[in-house]
């Protein structure tokens, strides 16, 4: 397994910064300072150059200082072997440019699994108590950058999805033409929905050892994948194009389908309570935490580089022990961690203080 950590970020006229750069420790690195001074900013930077996109908003543009027409983000890799960098030009007038090793990129799917990530925050307690949609986006960002193969067909299948709507709103089509389509998702469906499961096995087993380590084995969590039947992709292929054949008249009346893994959710259960609906708050952060650790592992386990941590003001919302346990179970990765105040620490780490969208000290504890 490759060794591969963040050397140093570089960013220009993003959010509330003008220009700072921050060379990072290979471990732990704890972000300080009040709030609405840019820590979560500098996050948003990681998993713009990780995914090609924002966790906090669809609109680039508002990436870009307000008074200035374009920004830029530069982030330099280091592993066992080799420098990599990725850079991200966010502009008011043209295209996102996106370049890896100093090569511009054509498809965004080129970047995946180059500088793999898991973020997570406040508002990624959505992955256990808001919609299915947010469970089944979190399978997506995780499987994308574990596999491109798996970023295409998703791409393949929300694509004709979008045509067999289209078509079932159209008064003339017939049943036929319909039926094509039908054919083209199933296929897609049957691959993403086989990805998913395999996926969801492996993050059952981990996120309920880390869920053990966090909760001092006060609590047993279980996640369960539902969704299409099927035991392989050819049995869910043919349970898939059943269902779409048995619902085309529904699907006709109604416009749109309604089968498929467009419709598919996680199960969070622990000591046997469904925590999307009658969890409390802290179960459900405790939860969706282990599931973000679990995710690490198996990323790491797969493309062969451990991805970056990124918490987003976190630990503030945990209790002392379980602060302590993550802080724990985290020092031999590198973590980016933004906070009001510096935790106690039971390892070395590089403190960092922002203030007013400026990096004013660094130094190691």
């Amino acid at each position: 397994m490759l060794t591969m950590v963040i050397e140093s970020i570089k960013i220009t006229n993003f959010r509330n910064y003008s220009f700072e750069k921050a060379d990072l420790y290979a471990g732990l690195n704890i972000f300080t300072g009040k709030n609405a001074q840019g820590k979560t900013n500098l996050l948003e930077a990681v998993c713009l150059c990780s995914l090609g996109k924002s966790p906090r908003t669809s609109k680039e543009r508002e990436m870009i200082k307000s008074d200035k027409d374009r920004a830029d983000v530069l982030i330099t890799l280091k592993d066992d072997y080799l420098y990599d960098k990725v850079e991200i030009v966010l502009s008011r007038d043209s295209n996102k440019r996106v370049a890896v090793g100093g090569l511009p990129i054509s498809r965004i799917g080129e970047l995946m699994g180059v500088l793999p990530t898991v973020f997570f925050s406040p508002d990624e307690l959505k992955i256990v108590k808001n919609a299915p949609a947010d469970r089944r986006r979190f399978m997506d960002i995780a499987l994308c950058q574990i596999s491109r193969p798996y970023f295409y067909t998703l791409t393949n299948f929300n694509n004709v999805l979008n045509q067999r709507n289209k078509i079932l709103k159209d008064k003339r089509a017939t049943k036929d033409a319909i039926e094509v389509w039908s054919i083209k998702l199933a296929e897609y469906g049957a691959k993403i929905a086989k990805s998913r499961k395999g996926f969801l096995k492996v993050l059952a087993l981990r996120s309920a050892q880390k869920h053990d380590f966090i909760t001092g084995g006060e609590e047993r969590l279980e996640l369960s994948y539902e969704g299409l039947e099927g035991a392989d992709e050819k049995d869910i292929y043919n349970h898939y194009f059943a269902q779409l054949k048995a619902s085309m008249d529904y699907d006709i009346a109604m416009g749109y389908t309604h089968d498929g893994p467009q419709k598919d959710d996680i199960k969070f259960c622990a000591n046997g309570i469904d925590l999307r609906n009658f969890g409390s708050q802290g179960q459900q952060r405790t939860a969706a935490l282990s599931v973000k650790l679990a995710e690490m592992e198996i990323m790491n386990e797969n493309i062969g580089k451990m991805p970056v941590l990124l918490l987003d003001d976190v630990l503030s919302e945990l209790d002392s022990d379980r602060c302590e346990r993550l802080l724990t179970s985290i020092a031999n990765y590198q973590s980016i961690i933004t906070c009001t105040d510096v935790p106690a620490l039971p390892s070395k780490a590089k403190i960092f203080n922002i203030v007013a969208g400026k990096i004013t000290e660094s130094y190691l504890k």
